[in-house]
């Protein structure tokens, strides 16, 4: 498959690459990957000038039907974007056949080296970030024949290991620093929430302990009756009864005004015992 660095899709120009397999797999997490196949017959030197094509491709940039300028391999293929400030370019897997005289491990120690500025990833808190790199994985078609393409067989260049083709495609360590960040961060979270419970529940406990109680039943004011007694404006009218809940205060008004209707006690006063007492008085004086 023609990857043009100049030219068209169909009319590819000089200096691009030619991938002998384009693989796109996303259900398997493959979302898109260039194979090369090597027999062992070219130099390091040689792959190298590939991988220059490689890279040239995939930094080349062309106005999609839309408009829209964007790399040209993302108006072949859709791939999702990567995060803000890390978007490496599609992975190239070079797969080692044995058949000619060349050692695949030397050629692979030495390629690593000459393509180092293409694939070198920039450290970041623990991960590295490849935006604008080319990821380049080496395997060897022996490994494929004895572990599949699910075994753990795949070099990375920059990578101690070997890894799955899903991890070396991939970058584990920004997801297990992504997975941790999210971990804290929801942890946080609800260690906020509960905290802001926490201090939900003592408002309330505390409000609960200024709720006034009826002095003549007991009862605890509702929040309508606490509400009632609060101090208002000058021109609300007074709370009569203030220390009475409801059903108290409906009682003693009640009470009251049946007291208001009923009629005053009459109380007779003897005035007569006064005046003989008074009279009586007088007349002593004259008898004295």
């Amino acid at each position: 498959m023609a990857l043009p660095a100049t030219g068209t899709w169909s009319n590819p120009g000089k200096g691009g690459a030619q991938a002998d397999i384009a693989l796109t797999s996303p259900e398997d997490g493959v979302r898109l990957l260039f194979v090369e196949i090597d027999n062992c017959y070219e130099s390091a030197q040689e792959l190298a000038a590939k991988i220059d094509k490689y890279m040239r491709f995939g930094q080349r940039k062309v106005k999609d039907a839309d408009g829209t300028e964007r790399p040209m391999w993302r108006t072949r293929w859709w791939v999702p974007d990567g995060r803000h400030g890390d978007q490496p370019h599609p992975p190239l897997l070079l797969v080692f056949n044995r058949v000619g005289p060349r050692n695949p491990n030397t050629v692979t120690a030495q390629l690593a080296e000459l393509t180092r500025r293409h694939w070198q990833g920039t450290a970041h808190d623990g991960f590295h970030m490849y935006d604008g790199k080319l990821p380049i994985v080496v395997t060897s078609m022996k490994l494929l024949k004895e572990h599949g393409p699910a075994g753990t067989i795949f070099r990375r260049f920059g990578r101690p290991e070997n890894q799955t083709l899903l991890e070396a495609i991939g970058n584990p360590r920004r997801e297990a620093h992504d997975a941790r960040q999210r971990a804290e961060y929801e942890a946080r979270e609800r260690e906020d929430k509960e905290q802001l419970r926490r201090t939900a529940q003592q408002k309330k406990a505390e409000r609960e302990a200024r709720r006034p109680v009826c002095v003549s039943c007991g009862t605890r004011f509702a929040d309508e009756r606490w509400k009632a007694i609060e101090p208002a404006g000058w021109d609300a009218p007074r709370e009569t009864h203030p220390h009475l809940c409801d059903d108290c205060k409906q009682r003693a008004v009640t009470a009251e005004r049946q007291a208001e209707q009923a009629p005053p006690v009459r109380q007779e006063q003897d005035q007569a015992v006064p005046e003989q007492k008074a009279g009586g008085t007088w007349l002593s004086r004259f008898r004295t």
